[in-house]
């Protein structure tokens, strides 16, 4: 996070942090350079098996992306309650968080998780 120059960027990283603490439970842990993540999880294809973070964050120069591994096909009537967002496979994509509604956000996150631990064996 000291890596973060812009100040928006770095203020809204900082709540994100604390908002993704709150709602895993866990202590953050770098995945790579950028990518802030909470928890695990394993997963196996016809490549073999992988461990993953259970969800997390990027303060990209572009905007915040965080990640919601198992993608938003079951999560349309909470995208409608953020506010300015974008997304793709598994990335949710956040101008600043002064764009969207932080309540829903979170409410958004506590069912992301409960899903995937529901989904996966998460750490």
């Amino acid at each position: 996070m000291s890596r973060i120059e812009h100040p928006t960027r770095k203020a809204d990283a900082k709540v994100l942090l604390e908002l993704f603490s709150k709602v895993t439970k866990q202590t953050p842990v770098m995945w790579g350079d950028s990518i802030i993540g909470f928890g695990n999880y394993s997963y196996r294809n016809s490549k073999g098996e992988y461990n993953w973070l259970m969800t997390g964050f990027s303060p990209r120069k572009s905007n915040l992306t965080l990640y919601v591994m198992q993608g938003f096909s079951t999560y349309s009537d909470e995208l409608l309650t953020l506010g300015k967002t974008k997304h793709a496979k598994s990335c949710l994509y956040i101008n600043k968080l002064s764009d969207i509604d932080l309540n829903a956000l979170e409410q958004f996150l506590i069912k992301v998780v409960a899903d995937m631990r529901a989904k996966y064996q998460c750490s």
